[in-house]
């Protein structure tokens, strides 16, 4: 089953925008995750500030 060149090219925008997606959006989602579970217990309260002064 061949695809047409119409095909093709959606095909390749979709997974040019979707490693895009994944190269700017994979940090900020990963503290997201962190900030959101916080601080083990035992540890300092996470903050922004705490990240930019140590």
């Amino acid at each position: 089953m061949a695809m047409s060149p119409g095909t093709k090219q959606k095909i390749a925008i979709v997974l040019d925008m979707s490693k895009v997606i994944f190269h700017w959006g994979f940090i900020p989602a990963v503290l997201f995750l962190g900030f959101r579970k916080g601080a083990d217990p035992g540890m300092p309260q996470l903050s922004i500030m705490n990240l930019l002064w140590q």
